[in-house]
């Protein structure tokens, strides 16, 4: 899938939670379950819900009470973002496993999924950035900034974009290996994370 076509996805992600802008509404994916751009889809509303969630939390009269509840739900979505950024490099393992690399063909510092990661969040960042540069309540110096750094990212999403096309094609063509590595958190398994195992009773 080409960033152009995941990016569009991004997008209609994004508008689409903005339609009701509220963390409690229901998700409903467009798009077919067995298919990349589902995948997609996904990725980008899990991390339109978590900013607004990240959003939510800094409230600074926020009640400790549904403070420690929404770090609970910032847990759980940081953990569902993982489980999809690797459903989707499971996709593309899949899609370049027959390819036989180069002789010279060398790694890449993320996987293609953690690359649309970022994009992910970028479409975030432009889609907030936009919104601040056109707020009407807003002073005309801050719209000016909020301008600049829309500018910014705009340039940063077509770098970013043509670099993982580039990915890409470097995998298609074996110039590049693509391995799968799974991140293993720490902190959420209470095998792992001492707070966790120390608090069992036997």
């Amino acid at each position: 899938m080409k960033t152009a076509v995941a990016y569009a996805i991004f997008e209609q992600s994004v508008k689409d939670y903005h339609v009701l802008d509220t963390v409690d509404q229901p998700y409903n994916n467009p798009h077919p379950s067995d298919s990349l751009a589902h995948l997609m889809y996904r990725k980008n509303w899990i991390d339109t819900i978590q900013w607004h969630y990240e959003d939510l939390i800094r409230d600074p009269n926020i009640n400790p009470t549904e403070a420690l509840e929404l770090k609970r739900k910032i847990d759980a979505s940081n953990q569902d973002r993982t489980d999809t950024v690797e459903y989707i490099d499971s996709y593309f393992l899949g899609q370049y496993k027959a390819v036989s690399p180069q002789p010279l063909a060398t790694s890449n510092t993320e996987s293609p999924a953690w690359a649309y990661d970022r994009l992910s969040i970028l479409s975030l960042k432009i889609y907030h950035m936009l919104e601040e540069s056109q707020r009407p309540s807003a002073s005309d110096a801050h719209r000016a900034q909020c301008a600049e750094k829309l500018a910014v990212l705009q340039t940063q999403r077509e770098d970013l974009s043509l670099a993982i096309d580039q990915l890409l094609d470097d995998l298609a063509s074996g110039r590049k290996i693509m391995k799968e590595y799974k991140q293993m958190k720490m902190y959420n398994d209470d095998a792992l994370n001492p707070v966790l195992y120390s608090s069992k009773t036997d």
